[in-house]
């Protein structure tokens, strides 16, 4: 039996808005440490260094606040609007990326592995990543923040359909 190819289209699912609590606790702890790295330089840079402009000490404070503002006010709910995922009866789709936008297919027929991961964070917000493995060489296509409880249930069933599919081949 031979299956034709699942079409290139938006998926249809976003993730766990649990994933902007995620996403916005990361960029908090990104921007505390920035934050302290740049006010131990304007405070330890001295300003009448030979080659430092006073005002230079202070642009790296500046820099942390503007990435912070970014990271935490807009980037979050940004990727929460553009990550999707979907699986069909043939592929696993997602798109990821923020700025630079990725479209992934992923037919089940090239499903080797499926791995549920859950990191520190992600258990705090009650999250999982699934990892799909394939053969290609593009090599694992992730399935971002999913609630912990549906992250499971997608993989058991890819597993169990990428199995299915291996048996009719043989």
């Amino acid at each position: 039996m031979t299956t034709t190819p699942a079409p290139v289209r938006e998926p249809a699912w976003s993730l766990s808005r649990s994933a902007i609590g995620l996403w916005v606790t990361e960029s908090v702890i990104s921007s505390v440490i920035l934050g302290v790295l740049a006010a131990l330089v304007a405070i330890f840079v001295p300003s009448d260094s030979p080659g430092v402009l006073p005002e230079l000490r202070w642009a790296a404070p500046a820099a942390v606040v503007l990435y912070a503002v970014v990271a935490i006010g807009v980037r979050p709910w940004f990727k929460h609007r553009v990550y999707r995922w979907e699986i069909t009866q043939d592929a696993v789709f997602t798109r990821t990326g923020w700025l630079s936008q990725t479209w992934t297919l992923v037919p089940i027929s090239r499903i080797q592995t499926v791995d549920v991961t859950r990191g520190v964070l992600q258990q705090m917000f009650g999250l999982s990543t699934v990892a799909v493995l394939t053969a290609s060489s593009q090599g694992t296509v992730h399935i971002w923040h999913l609630e912990s409880d549906v992250a499971q249930q997608v993989a058991d069933d890819l597993a169990h359909r990428a199995e299915q599919v291996r048996d009719q081949a043989t």
